[in-house]
């Protein structure tokens, strides 16, 4: 056995070993990245779930052109208000005024808070209102219009 035979041994068994190394790293990353989003799901999914609203009141002012929503976080998990969607008739709201259990600074709200949304130059009556929160679970109610 000549020198030949025991460098191309060698350098096969080199190259073999980067190559392993150079496999082994991109699907370790690669696992590793797709467990990440599967932690992530499972998170967001528990969120979800433990996440539910109750829209107590709906209240539609057409001499004012306003509109006064109270929801109360009827789940266990906290809610960001700035991350609340509101829906009046299927038209986006924007602009309108929060308050949590009277504070109009905050932006937590807390299981068993209340939550008072109040919109002003909505028009017409809007008939119908829709919640949205950060984590996606809704609720729908219908207005009650006053004078």
């Amino acid at each position: 056995m000549g020198f030949s035979v025991s460098g191309s041994a060698a350098i096969i068994f080199v190259a073999t070993f980067i190559g392993f190394g150079m496999f082994y790293s991109a699907t370790a990353n690669g696992f590793e990245n797709i467990n990440d989003a599967r932690e992530a799901q499972t998170d967001r999914t528990l969120e979800q779930q433990n996440t539910e609203i109750t829209v107590t009141d709906v209240t539609y002012n057409s001499t004012t052109p306003s509109l006064n929503v109270t929801v109360v976080n009827a789940g266990s998990t906290e809610l960001a208000v700035e991350d609340i969607d509101v829906l009046a008739n299927d038209d986006y709201l924007t602009g309108y005024r929060t308050a949590v259990d009277g504070d109009e600074t905050t932006g937590l709200w807390l299981p068993e808070e209340q939550l008072v949304i109040n919109a002003t130059g909505v028009s017409p009556d809007p008939g119908r209102v829709k919640i949205v929160t950060g984590p996606g679970v809704s609720a729908v109610e219908t207005t009650t219009v006053v004078s």
